[in-house]
Parts: C-alpha cells; sequence; structure tokens
C-alpha cells in the first residue's frame, strides 16, 4: 500500500514494456498509492479489493483475470502472490505467473511456501543475486528458474550537473556540507541511525537532507527533536526531481540493516556521481565494494557510520574516486534498457514453458 521502490520499478518497467508495443494493465489494492501514481507513468491502473488474502479478493482477481488474455501475470509481494496463484486455479488456459522478490526478507520453508514457489510460479525473478542464492539454498528451487535482474536506471536522467545549481534552486545551504538520504521512511532503511550519527560527526556544520516519506516520519522527527539537531535536518518529504536533490548532496549515505536487494536509490546516486556510504546488508555488496565503488560501514551503529561520512568529506579525491568508480559500474552493467531485455526474455521464457513443468526441482 506504500510507495517505494518497489513500486516505481513495477511501474517504471510497465512504461518500458509499453513502450516496447506490450499490452500491460496494473492491478492494485483500492487505497494503494502506486494506483494513483500509475498516471504519470502512462500505465493503465485498475483497483480491486486485493489488499488482503480473503475469498472475496480471490475471485476478483480471477474474474478481473479472466476478462482479458493475458500471456504473463507478475506479483510483487506476499499478498498479490497468494491470490494471483489461487485466482489462476481457476483459468484453463491460464497465464504464466512470475513472481519477483524485491527484498531479502526470509521465505518460510514450509508446503505451501514451498508449493508457490515450486509449483505455482513459471519464472521467479530476483532484484539481487543475494536474494537467488537465498530461495536456492533454503527453499530448493532449482537455480535454473529463478534469475537476478536489479533494478535498471537511466543513467542520462542521472547524469552529473552542477552541485550549487541544485542546491540554489532547491533553497539548500551552499556554505556547509550535505550528507543526503533518498529512500521510504522504513525502520530497516536507517535514518535514526543516520540522525544519531550526525551527532558524531567532526563536521558539526554538516546538515542532514532527507528525501522521502513513509510511516516512520513522526518519529524520526521527533528524534530529531530529543537529539537537538532539528536545524540540522531537512525534511523533503516525497520528491519527484530526485537527479536535484543527489546533485545537493556531498555524500550519499543509506545505513540500510536488513530487506535489500539492490537499492534503486543507490544505484541513482551512483549514477548520479555522489560518493556513497552504505552497508553490507542484502544484495548491496553487488554494487558497493568497500573503497572501490563505496565506503562500506558496519550496520546499526552509528558511529562508525559518523566515521564513514567524515572519512568521504575528509578526503575529496576518495570521494571523486568512489564516484567515479560507481558511476561506471552503474552505466556499464545497470542500463534501464538492459533491464527491460532482460525482463522481456524472461517472460517469454515463461510464456514457452507454461505448463510443461520445466525445472520445478532441483533434484
Amino acid at each position: 500500500m506504500g510507495f517505494g521502490g518497489q513500486e516505481i520499478r513495477v511501474l517504471s518497467e510497465a512504461r518500458g514494456l509499453r513502450e516496447r508495443g506490450h499490452d500491460v494493465m496494473l492491478y492494485c489494492a483500492s487505497g494503494a498509492r502506486i494506483g494513483e501514481e500509475a498516471a504519470r507513468y502512462g500505465v493503465p491502473a485498475t483497483k480491486l479489493p486485493i489488499a488482503r488474502k480473503t475469498p472475496r479478493a480471490i475471485l476478483a482477481l480471477a474474474r478481473a483475470l479472466a476478462s482479458r488474455r493475458f500471456d504473463v501475470v507478475c506479483t510483487h509481494s506476499s499478498t498479490d502472490s497468494w491470490l494471483a496463484a489461487l485466482a489462476l486455479r481457476t483459468m484453463a488456459p491460464r497465464p504464466a505467473l512470475v513472481r519477483m522478490r524485491h527484498v531479502s526478507v526470509p521465505v518460510p520453508d514450509n508446503p505451501a511456501t514451498r508449493w508457490l514457489y515450486r509449483r505455482a510460479t513459471a519464472r521467479i525473478v530476483t532484484t539481487g543475486e543475494a536474494l537467488r542464492d537465498e530461495l536456492v539454498r533454503n527453499l530448493d528451487i532449482a537455480a535454473d528458474r529463478i534469475d537476478s535482474v536489479p533494478t535498471g536506471i537511466d543513467s542520462q536522467a542521472f547524469a552529473a550537473r552542477d552541485k550549487w545549481s541544485a542546491r540554489r534552486a532547491l533553497g539548500l545551504p551552499e556554505d556547509v556540507p550535505l550528507v543526503g538520504i533518498v529512500a521510504t521512511l522504513r525502520s530497516w532503511k536507517g535514518h535514526r541511525h543516520l540522525l544519531e550519527a550526525m551527532t558524531h560527526l567532526q563536521h558539526r556544520d554538516a546538515r542532514l537532507v532527507i528525501v522521502g516519506d513513509g510511516p516512520q516520519r513522526e518519529a524520526l522527527v521527533e528524534q530529531a527533536r530529543t537529539l537537538d539537531i532539528v536545524p540540522r535536518v531537512v525534511f523533503a518529504g516525497h520528491r519527484d526531481d530526485i537527479a536535484d536533490w543527489l546533485a545537493s548532496f556531498d555524500v550519499f549515505a543509506l545505513p540500510s540493516y536488513a530487506n535489500e536487494g539492490v537499492p534503486q536509490a543507490l544505484l541513482q546516486a551512483m549514477a548520479a556521481g555522489v560518493p556513497c556510504v552504505t552497508t553490507d546488508v542484502g544484495a548491496i555488496p553487488e554494487i558497493a565494494r568497500h573503497d572501490d565503488t563505496a565506503w562500506i560501514v558496519a550496520r546499526e551503529d552509528p558511529r562508525a557510520l559518523a566515521r564513514g561520512i567524515d572519512r568521504v568529506l575528509d578526503d575529496p579525491a576518495l570521494g571523486r574516486r568512489l564516484a567515479g568508480r560507481a558511476r561506471a559500474l552503474v552505466t556499464s552493467r545497470h542500463g534501464y534498457q538492459a533491464m527491460l531485455d532482460r525482463m522481456e526474455a524472461i517472460y517469454r521464457r515463461a510464456i514457452a514453458e507454461r505448463g510443461t513443468g520445466a525445472g520445478r526441482r532441483r533434484r
């Protein structure tokens, strides 16, 4: 029901596939923000009562899917995956079900979940190799049924732009270091550790810019008050002009401690040429290599986070090296069109394998 990197991935991929001539329909729960944002991406959306796993939801989704001749149904979270898997059991012939995994939350190993992943789905897609390896290891799923496709970034959209012009346009101070984060305000993104890290920075004049909104906003605003750092923190809220905000930062910090694939915001910051300080959670190490494409710090450790930020601020040459190598990596391996190429191939393979039972088990 929220809106963050996962939902942006869904919409950006849907838009790209439509531009390539595919017919795409987004089904979402009534009241879900993704349904409101879909129009901005040029993606048609239909709202259904599918926010919870109920018989009514299964019936509503089954009717919607039966009303059009879909080749593929792609699901992205637990509720929609279960509803779609059960709804498709009522159809013959039925579309191929592709299950995407965006986060590194452990998947329970029980008979129902094994049925969902091994038998109900035609293909599985993860947003990082670490998530793929976890499914192979923990659920005994055939490795050739799972593809890792991180979110693709339009590097040109985040090409380096003038920092000072961006700050002036956004009303940000030009005479102090800016540490920024772009992320939905969820607990595991580590915003609270970043706020505490501000109290340990050697750069006492540094400001923290928090771009994004979410369920933790009130708690984070209160924490800033408690730490007495309100004048040093900007809560920018949800913004669409992300490239301008990234351009204004001296350091991009993402202190996540759980539930990460390859974060879209981290890819964007790297594409924008901003030196990054982050952790080794989930699939982050696939793009963030310590002292190469990012500066890696211990998770849930505000003092270590502060030391990492200070290290990058103190050494502009280090920051330029990290940023340059990170941008080269993103440009060469994580392009938007390359992501669409891979997803198209996966959907075509899912259709071809539909009903064949190919690769159900590893052994």
